[in-house]
């Protein structure tokens, strides 16, 4: 009994100690502190579901930020947009990182929107019946995403458009996905479904064209009806404002171009513009250049250089330029501070200065070579001293409207590559071409694809690195074992 009594007696006195009150402090300030830290990680998720710009995105290349573009154009659309991801929302992200990446753009755009654009995942298994009313889409496919809604325009989303697949995985027969494509996807869904009259834009077939995939998708991402017709068998679309003629391999033959005549003069009434883009490889197109020569322009026979150093991407390669702006089509562009570049292009020679110019130019120190040209030509003999167009246009108006010729002299600068470049403006010139000749007021959009593979924080300015480094490597570690000291120091006294 004495035992147990004393017993007691210590446990009251270890509970009456310093170092027993110390002890119970420290139990319930961690207690206090892991409760905090779940408190505070229930409310900043509820905020971040709230408010998706609120998160961070610390990735090298801004993997899960909005692009300007795609945020400009949600922020001011002015109709309600509907996006139906046809999946449960967990079954979409359950696909991968990219989807997850995919999912998160897609909540920045709508908190962009400004309550315009929704975006709503949807059980086809138990709700087998909703795609009934999107009859226009060809449901057998079974590659439709998701669809896009606006009043009673839809467009349907294909997952194709949406994410980018590894081409060795694809070449045996796998999908395997190794970027998203969700933003310019999106976006040019919405512009399809919010424009109610879409610009038709033909691109002419049958001369043995070269690859004009990218350019096709440039304008179609851009909410304009491209359409494709071989003037050896069809005419031109009575309603198309636009048609191309991309880099074709052979000439055009007389009943082609009595075509092309009869519908850029449209009856008098004018209205139709021409674009012809030659290719490198031909440089004997009589019929397409008497065409030209019609209209006030001429193809310099023979393909420009640059030697001004300030132009020049590369001093080995002269055919690789940048080239400057004239007055024409600037007014749409984002930056005119970013050049246009052309490799391998054409010079064109205004022969009619009433009805003809330039778009682009060359500069005074540029020179042509000849296609003839042996080994005895040096760079020097070809300058001219004058700067040389290699994109121009030719306007034929009456008083209600006009109709033009548009000369691009090379195909090259229309490549994905050239064209999908932040640093050049190849297809934003064009876009504000076509945009500003169609009266249309959007601005171009090219936005480009995201991938993962990059596990830097992407902190890239000086200040912020150097802070984050005496934040994690002096303060911190610092303040750690300070406090361990007085820890120590504390209980030894005790």
């Amino acid at each position: 009994m004495e035992k147990k009594n004393n017993s007691s007696k210590g446990i009251k006195a270890f509970l009456k100690s310093r170092k027993a009150r110390h002890g119970s402090l420290a139990v319930v300030l961690v207690i206090a502190a892991v409760a905090l830290v779940v408190v505070l990680n229930i409310v900043v998720g509820l905020l971040v579901e709230r408010f998706p710009n609120l998160k961070m995105d610390l990735t090298s290349n801004s993997a899960y930020a909005l692009s300007d573009d795609a945020e400009d154009f949600m922020s001011h659309l002015d109709k309600d947009v509907n996006m139906y991801i046809l999946s449960p929302e967990n079954d979409f992200v359950g696909n991968g990182e990219y989807f997850v990446q995919a999912k998160n753009l897609l909540e920045k755009m709508e908190a962009a929107s400004n309550g315009k654009f929704t975006v709503s995942y949807i059980d086809t298994t138990s709700n087998p019946s909703f795609t009934n009313k999107y009859k226009n889409i060809d449901w057998s496919s079974k590659d439709t995403m998701a669809v896009m809604e606006c009043g009673d325009r839809y467009q349907g989303v294909k997952t194709d458009d949406c994410f980018t697949y590894d081409e060795q995985y694809l070449s045996a027969g796998y999908y395997q996905v190794n970027g998203t494509t969700i933003e310019q996807a999106t976006v040019t869904a919405a512009m399809k479904v919010t424009t109610e009259n879409q610009v038709v834009v033909d691109f002419i077939t049958g001369n043995q064209e070269s690859d004009y995939t990218a350019l096709k998708s440039l304008i179609s991402n851009n909410a304009y009806d491209v359409r494709e017709v071989s003037l050896l068998t069809d005419d031109l679309d009575e309603d198309a404002q636009f048609a191309i003629i991309y880099a074709p391999k052979v000439d055009l033959d007389a009943k082609a171009v009595e075509k092309l005549e009869k519908w850029l003069d449209n009856d008098g009434k004018y209205g139709r513009n021409l674009i012809y883009i030659p290719a490198p490889e031909n440089t004997d197109t009589p019929n397409a250049e008497a065409l030209i020569e019609e209209w006030g322009m001429k193809l310099t026979d023979g393909f420009v250089y640059e030697t001004s150093e300030d132009h020049l991407l590369s001093s080995s390669d002269m055919f690789v330029f940048i080239t400057d702006y004239n007055e024409y089509y600037t007014d749409g562009l984002k930056n005119k501070d970013i050049p246009v570049m052309v490799y391998q292009t054409r010079g064109i020679e205004i022969t009619d200065e009433n009805t003809s110019h330039a778009l682009l130019n060359a500069s005074d120190r540029a020179g042509i070579f000849p296609t003839d040209a042996d080994d005895s030509f040096k760079p020097e003999d070809g300058i001219t001293g004058k700067k040389i167009a290699v994109a121009a246009e030719s306007v034929k108006s009456n008083s209600d409207a006009e109709s033009r010729l548009i000369i691009y002299g090379s195909d090259r600068m229309f490549s994905s590559d050239f064209m999908t470049m932040n640093s050049l403006n190849n297809a934003d010139f064009f876009m504000s071409v076509l945009n500003t000749v169609s009266d249309k007021s959007d601005e171009s959009v090219t936005i480009t694809g995201k991938k993962l593979d990059n596990t830097e924080l992407g902190v890239t300015d000086v200040n912020t690195t150097g802070a984050m480094s005496i934040i994690f490597i002096g303060v911190i570690p610092i303040a750690i074992l300070i406090t361990g000291i007085i820890v120590w120091l504390r209980r030894r006294h005790m």
